[in-house]
């Protein structure tokens, strides 16, 4: 069968090299599994430490193959895409701008199998806006990656982001909400850091799609398409209390309307986790997807094949709907581009 994974990590080596070369915080160190940890900030366990499965796409293309089906699959950044915010304006811009460089090669190398989105600086408003149009004219990527905080700053529902959004819905572009580990240490610290990689992530993500729903941004942009990792973190399950308790903020319609309106992805270790996503946002909204290499994508499939889904069902699960939220082309288009 043929399958788009849409939630897909690929990082090249030449952005994590030049953070190896930084002495303050953030920086990168090579690790002992052929790749790098990568540390935010002083004083959390929470670091990133890929190993050398991350940054090899044609091992990873190897290994998709070995699943039985043809995979195509959606390069996205995940929690590194808070980096680009932390780091000095200048060097955030230059280092985003590199790895969208990278993502772009990648889509030639790989036309019609391998698509991209852009790694976006949010210190600097008009440095942002540069990146992305740079990303999209001159580059060709498909959508954007938006950090559940700007750095430490939760507010990515700031008025002066507005227009950012704004230029996304104009373009259809999806934009990759995915979380980070910059905010929630201070509460989640501990355990090795597993406390917050299990629980922190997914109030981060939930916070921050809150805060693009209350803040009125999805009414300001109807068209602004949030594509939320991790089956919309908890929110689809609270769903009823963020209609109960969000009538304060004086929105047109119920918070529920805004998160459905919200597209998502398969990656729950779990076969009713992903039953209840696809009720929940109907099976129109919802994309396979592994978050590869964090999760086993042969775990994935053997839980969707609890769920009995239909030949209908399963066409618009792992294909349709990836080509159609994401503005993919087929093979034949990407090669001409």
């Amino acid at each position: 069968m043929h399958i788009i994974d849409s939630h897909f990590h690929w990082w090249p080596r030449s952005v994590l090299n030049a953070m190896c070369k930084r002495t303050e915080y953030p920086y990168s160190r090579p690790n002992e599994r052929g790749g790098y940890n990568s540390t935010l900030m002083a004083d959390i366990d929470c670091v990133l430490f890929g190993g050398g499965e991350w940054y090899d796409l044609d091992a990873q293309f190897q290994y998709m193959d070995t699943l039985g089906h043809h995979v195509d699959a959606v390069g996205s950044i995940g929690p590194f895409s808070v980096f680009f915010s932390v780091l000095p304006i200048a060097e955030g811009r230059d280092l985003a701008v590199q790895w969208n460089e990278e993502m772009s090669a990648a889509q030639r190398r790989h036309p019609g199998r391998f698509f991209a989105s852009a790694a976006i600086p949010f210190q600097d408003e008009k440095v942002a806006m540069d990146v992305l149009e740079d990303a999209v004219g001159r580059l060709g990527l498909m959508g954007v990656n938006m950090p559940g905080s700007i750095g430490t700053d939760p507010r990515i529902d700031a008025e002066r982001l507005q227009p950012f959004y704004a230029r996304c819905a104009e373009l259809g572009l999806p934009v990759f909400l995915h979380p980070t580990d910059a905010i929630f240490n201070n509460m989640l610290n501990g355990y090795g850091g597993t406390l917050h990689s299990s629980l922190g992530r997914v109030m981060e993500v939930s916070v921050a799609a809150m805060r693009l729903v209350l803040s009125g941004t999805l009414d300001r942009h109807p068209d602004l398409k949030i594509v939320m990792s991790h089956t919309g973190g908890a929110l689809p399950y609270q769903s009823g209390r963020m209609d109960k308790n969000t009538k304060a903020a004086k929105l047109a319609k119920p918070a529920g309307y805004y998160l459905r309106k919200m597209y998502t992805d398969t990656v729950s270790p779990h076969a009713a986790g992903i039953r209840f996503a696809i009720d929940y946002y109907g099976i129109d909204n919802v994309m396979y997807g592994t978050d590869y290499p964090c999760w086993e994508p042969a775990e994935c499939l053997a839980l969707l094949d609890e769920l009995d889904l239909t030949d209908a069902q399963k066409q618009k699960l792992f294909v349709d709907n990836a080509r159609r939220i994401l503005n993919l082309p087929n093979a034949a288009a990407a090669a001409a581009a």
